[in-house]
């Protein structure tokens, strides 16, 4: 079986200076963050994931959510172009590395706009969410670099949150969950779960049914344990004050020579 590696950044010393967009700016602390991103990272290497990190952006304050600077589908890696502006150069280090294990590298060209947080893939197929950072272009690209490899797209309106992937990501058995307050719509999922906490709609899966989440759904992690699912939280407060998640902290690449 293929190795499964992570792509990691770790926070930058300015991380308290994020974009935020839907939420009140909170006091960050940033030797907290570390040590947060340090357990976070530490849990993704107990379940069999190797952590590959990408040489730091210290200029760029967003530079850890290194999972909107890219979306990878089988082997070809789609470099976003983020919507924010200041963003944009959190790319080029993450698209080095890829280069580097082997990926097929594609860019998004303006005016599109893509943030890898708005794409959610379940299977062979890949939901991006239209709205504050993903523009109509970007989805156009999107399509145009992974339908030809067999993907189904399908794009889903976004306005009550930052991404996508803050209302709605997966199970492993593709059941989409999502927070019903921060959710457009659950129409455009076959098989949808409601959880009862924000935070308990973002989940990475480790492999072997086990969950790594967010400390802070304590609820949701029982209902998910009831599904026969072993949840593995983990605290990250300080990234959440910027609407941060668990998914945004990482990109993985277990299909990377599917």
């Amino acid at each position: 079986m293929p190795s499964r590696k992570a792509l990691i950044r770790r926070p930058s010393p300015r991380l308290a200076e994020g974009l935020v967009t839907h939420v009140e700016r909170r006091p960050v602390d940033p030797e907290l963050a570390l040590a947060q991103w340090e357990t976070y990272t530490g849990a993704l290497r107990e379940h069999g994931w190797e952590t590959v990190e990408v040489a730091p952006a210290d200029d760029c304050p967003d530079g850890v959510f290194i999972e909107d600077t890219v979306v990878v589908f089988r082997n070809v890696a789609l470099i976003a172009r983020p919507g924010a502006e200041s963003r944009r150069p959190e790319t080029s280090a993450v698209e080095e590395m890829l280069a580097r294990l082997g990926c097929s590298v594609n860019w998004v060209w303006g005016p599109g706009t893509l943030d890898g947080g708005d794409v959610l893939k379940v299977g062979d197929t890949i939901y991006v969410g239209r709205g504050g950072r993903t523009n109509a272009d970007g989805v156009q690209q999107l399509r145009a670099a992974f339908e030809p490899l067999g993907a189904r797209v399908v794009a889903v309106p976004v306005s009550k949150v930052l991404h996508l992937k803050s209302a709605v990501t997966a199970l492993p058995d593709s059941t989409v969950i999502g927070y019903p307050p921060l959710v457009d719509s659950f129409s455009h999922f076959p098989h949808h779960l409601q959880v009862p906490e924000e935070s308990g709609a973002h989940v990475v899966l480790l492999g072997g049914g086990k969950l790594l989440m967010a400390a802070s759904a304590p609820k949701t992690a029982e209902l998910f344990a009831d599904l026969g699912y072993e949840p593995v939280p983990v605290d990250i407060s300080e990234f959440e004050k910027l609407e941060g998640c668990v998914t945004c902290l990482s990109v993985r690449l277990r299909d990377l020579y599917a």
